[in-house]
């Protein structure tokens, strides 16, 4: 770390990119300076709601949120270097992927923002996958859109703009209807040629809902699509406002392309090179490997999306990952407390992670499906958590801890299966970040023996996604005019980053194997106990 001296001087001098990133439990700020050390953050819980059958954010929680974190991260900056900033170099936003937020020619939201989390979309999915022969997951936006229309939703002959969650926050902050080319390819497919929506695509959409939107083509009610490092427009008054409520902020600001959580994290993680993955494990999982090869077919357990700079990549992802396995610490932190034991999270976690290095390599036959919502990737449209175990399997804390952290990964393990064995996709690598990796060596290990592939940790994985897009943003402001994204990472940004880099160990790979062909044998109880819970 600089001297806090040194860091002062580029807050002073508005030498920092900023980036503030709203995931599905938390939105987090990070300030990064000029070396591209973060230096201040901050962060809000929140988590979103199911009202009327749908699973939402109200805008105005949207923007308490987004308000909180940024002042949380000003009392940061005010505590270490004593200043508050007016300016920065650059800033930048990330959301979570996908889901639904529609408005008419007067900037009004017509319907609840509908979030990824929401699986009532199917019918829509399979009739443009099969239109498209292109695999169309069930919370990508146009899938939204196109159930709106077959549920005969009147909103939709209103529809003037359609955006993701980041390029809503950048609208409002920038006022410019632009979108990152990942996050953009969780919209609607994406020309890996031309960086443009796919038009022979946008033309069997307009056959399938004419007469049906009048005012508008599907073309012009998307965002303008953007690569890594071109020019999304520079903080408004309007925005400089809506963000800083006490009114230090002042506008002008550059900001780089919005981009979904994917992006950031290949980003944070510097896997936007071919052949390398990135793996983000929390509240929902998902990976991307960045192809160099067009797959064979389309698979319905594969995503086809772009990397921030145009690349086009494989995404597995789980609606499901760590939500049963945080149930379950705070049953043993309440045990805990009972026993007038006084445990901070940090170390109950770090005890129960690693206690999972001591169990047998298969989990002991235990058998948790920690499914909470639905599950496309397994055909499941709703989930029920559910803990089986044969008489003759070995309950331990050790077992049960290596099943959990094996079961979270169960979904991903099959989106890897078709890549290495159906695909022969070379993978040289997987960065792994998010709170799974929290603890020294573990997740890390579990992650190789489910993908038997090399895993990296990177030493400030934890911040991910939201310092992604504050170095998104310093390669808006600093790239020069032919350095690519990944050469600016690699030669600027994790020429001297501390990587923990653990290979697969057989016995656990063969552990794993064991254990994910249990848990595919075992769905159809998965199955019942949704049909009848």
């Amino acid at each position: 770390m600089r001297e806090a001296a040194l860091i002062r001087q580029d807050i002073l001098e508005a030498k920092t990119s900023l980036g503030i990133e709203l995931g599905s439990a938390r939105i987090k700020a990070v300030l990064i300076d000029s070396s591209h050390q973060s230096v201040a953050s901050g962060e809000y819980e929140w988590e979103s709601e199911y009202v009327e059958g749908v699973w939402t954010h109200s805008l105005e929680q949207v923007w308490k949120g987004v308000q909180n974190t940024y002042q949380s991260l000003i009392a940061d900056i005010a505590e270490k270097y004593r200043i508050i900033p007016e300016r920065f170099g650059s800033m930048g936003i990330s959301a979570m992927m996908h889901g639904y937020l529609v408005f008419d020619r007067k900037n009004n939201l017509l319907v609840p923002f509908r979030t990824w989390q929401n699986t009532n979309t199917r019918e829509a999915a399979e009739r443009l996958s099969e239109t498209f022969h292109f695999h169309i997951p069930q919370r990508w936006s146009i899938a939204h859109l196109y159930q709106a229309f077959l549920d005969g939703e009147e909103h939709v002959s209103r529809i003037s703009f359609m955006t993701t969650l980041a390029g809503y926050i950048h609208w409002k902050l920038t006022g410019k209807k632009v979108l990152g080319i990942g996050d953009a390819s969780g919209m609607f497919p994406v020309d890996a040629r031309t960086k443009k929506y796919r038009t022979d695509m946008m033309e069997r959409f307009e056959e399938l809902t004419e007469g049906l939107m009048p005012r508008q083509k599907l073309q012009d009610i998307l965002p303008e699509i953007l690569l890594a490092g071109e020019d999304a427009g520079t903080l408004t008054s309007v925005g400089a406002q809506k963000l800083d409520v006490t009114g230090h902020l002042k506008p002008g600001i550059p900001f780089c392309p919005p981009e979904g959580v994917a992006g950031t994290g290949m980003t944070a993680t510097n896997s936007v090179k071919k052949r390398r993955g990135s793996v983000s494990v929390g509240t929902s999982v998902f990976a991307v490997v960045v192809l160099d090869q067009e797959l064979s077919r389309p698979y319905d357990e594969l995503d086809m999306v772009m990397t921030p700079d145009g690349n086009q990549g494989a995404m597995m992802h789980g609606s499901n990952c760590m939500t049963d396995l945080n149930t379950w610490a705070t049953v043993f932190h309440d045990f805990a407390r009972r026993l007038n034991v006084d445990i901070d999270t940090n170390t109950l976690y770090g005890v129960l992670y690693r206690s999972a290095l001591e169990g047998e390599a298969d989990g002991g036959g235990l058998m948790p499906f920690g499914l909470y919502a639905g599950e496309p990737a397994l055909g499941l449209e709703k989930g029920v958590p559910l803990f089986v175990r044969p008489a003759d399997a070995r309950l331990s804390l050790s077992n049960f801890m290596r099943a959990e952290l094996y079961s979270s990964l169960a979904v991903l393990k099959t989106g890897l299966e078709i890549l290495v064995r159906q695909e022969k996709v070379q993978i040289e690598g997987l960065a792994g970040h998010g709170g799974f990796f929290k603890t020294r060596g573990v997740g890390q290990r579990i992650l190789a023996a489910a993908a038997n592939i090399p895993v990296m940790v990177m030493e400030q994985a934890a911040e991910s996604g939201a310092r992604g897009i504050a170095l998104l943003a310093a390669y808006r402001l600093n790239k020069g005019l032919e350095e690519k994204l990944d050469e600016y990472l690699s030669g600027k940004v994790f020429l001297r980053e501390k990587v923990i880099r653990i290979c697969p160990e057989q016995e656990d790979v063969r552990g794993f194997e064991q254990f994910y062909e249990n848990y595919r044998r075992l769905l159809p109880v998965e199955e019942m106990a949704v049909k009848y819970m």
